[in-house]
């Protein structure tokens, strides 16, 4: 590590941020994936590149290019020559740059990729693992399988459970109610193929009305044992998963959070859940992660992971209440086709590497090249 002779003793300044988007197509049927409120063709990867003393750290989020064109407009300037080995202050800046165009959305999401790559920055410069870099819980994040969407036909759903049962991984969850006629055979064939020791979970992507979720809950939890209960209701609707928490069967949790961008979204859903959930990729970054963290602490309410695998299984090691992170497919996939160095489940967990620093990623730049949309080589 090479510290600049012209900056104050133990500051590294940013020297470069890059910004970097591709658009990469689904592996679903007819080049489809569906859930129970939401068809799509592809995933955008945005991936930040933070750079400081010749070390270049990577952060990324999912969501449209739009996400790019703000990180490159509003947050490049305000990073570049701030200290990198202290991302919260950047945090802060990066937020009050934002207060006009608009902090909740993009605006976080742009922020939670250049803060992911601060992070993994700091922790490359000081040579450790990105998750001993944070006030460490753990070292490991069970999981639980995603995917099951809801246009898979059986025999591809019956597969993908075959498949995360062979890697070890005892939960699984599906997507539900975009037709809910259909989700009993799925269920069924889902819990004959898991066996009776699986924890079966299911999410709605708030497709349904309160009174058809609290029918639905029944159901789940009567006939297939399902112990996980997705956005049941929209998560706008918080009184609705009030209500589910409240009134649903006993053993059923109601989980919500995967699109809180703001602490204060999850301070809403503080007592209408029984499981939060928080997306690192959404909600500010680790170091919004880590508020989330501290609310779930003051509550007594556990904390599950939401997709981005690769860096929820470091960031996820900083909260203290963590139930799980979720595997899904649709990150597990593009994420091994943009980096080297991803995890694989072992014993129903990710366990990062103590031996990698940082995040223990390196970008695989000719593999996707093809899927640019956004910024120029890397």
């Amino acid at each position: 590590m090479v510290i600049p002779s012209n900056v104050p003793a133990g500051t590294i300044p940013v020297e470069n941020v890059a910004v970097h988007a591709f658009e990469i197509p689904v592996d679903g049927p007819d080049g489809m994936e569906q859930d129970g409120t939401l068809s799509w063709s592809s995933t955008v990867l945005v991936l930040v590149e933070a750079t400081a003393g010749g070390v270049t750290g990577l952060g990324y989020t999912y969501g449209d290019v739009a996400t790019a064109t703000l990180v490159q407009s509003k947050l490049v300037s305000v990073v570049t020559g701030m200290d990198a080995l202290a991302p919260a202050s950047a945090w802060r800046t990066m937020f009050a740059e934002l207060r006009n165009a608009g902090q909740p959305g993009i605006g976080a999401m742009a922020v939670s990729a250049v803060d992911i790559a601060l992070w993994d920055l700091k922790a490359r410069l000081t040579g450790e693992p990105l998750y001993r870099a944070l006030p460490g819980f753990r070292d490991e994040v069970p999981v639980y399988g995603s995917g099951g969407l809801t246009n898979y036909p059986l025999p591809r759903l019956i597969s993908q459970v075959s498949g995360w049962a062979a890697a070890g991984i005892p939960r699984m969850k599906i997507k539900t109610s975009r037709d809910p006629s259909a989700d009993p055979a799925r269920l069924s064939a889902v819990r004959k193929e898991a066996g009776d020791g699986v924890e079966l979970f299911t999410d709605a992507n708030g497709a349904l009305s309160r009174k058809a979720a609290l029918y639905w809950a029944d159901r789940f939890a009567g006939e297939w044992r399902v112990s996980w209960f997705e956005e049941p209701v929209s998560s706008l609707d918080v009184e609705g998963l009030r209500l589910l928490r409240d009134h649903g069967p006993a053993g059923l949790d109601i989980a919500a959070g995967e699109y809180g961008y703001l602490t204060p979204d999850f301070g809403t859903l503080l007592g209408a859940v029984d499981c939060l959930q928080a997306d690192v990729t959404r909600c500010g970054g680790i170091t919004g992660l880590l508020q989330v963290g501290g609310l779930c602490e003051a509550r007594q309410l556990d904390l599950s992971a939401h997709c981005a695998p690769a860096v929820s299984a470091h960031a996820f090691c900083g909260v203290p209440r963590l139930r799980h992170l979720e595997y899904f497919h649709t990150h597990v996939r593009l994420e091994s086709m943009a980096f080297d160095g991803v995890l694989s489940p072992g014993g129903g967990a990710l366990r990062p590497d103590p031996g990698r620093p940082g995040l223990g990623l390196s970008v695989r730049w000719a593999d996707l090249e093809r899927y640019r949309v956004y910024g120029s080589g890397g």
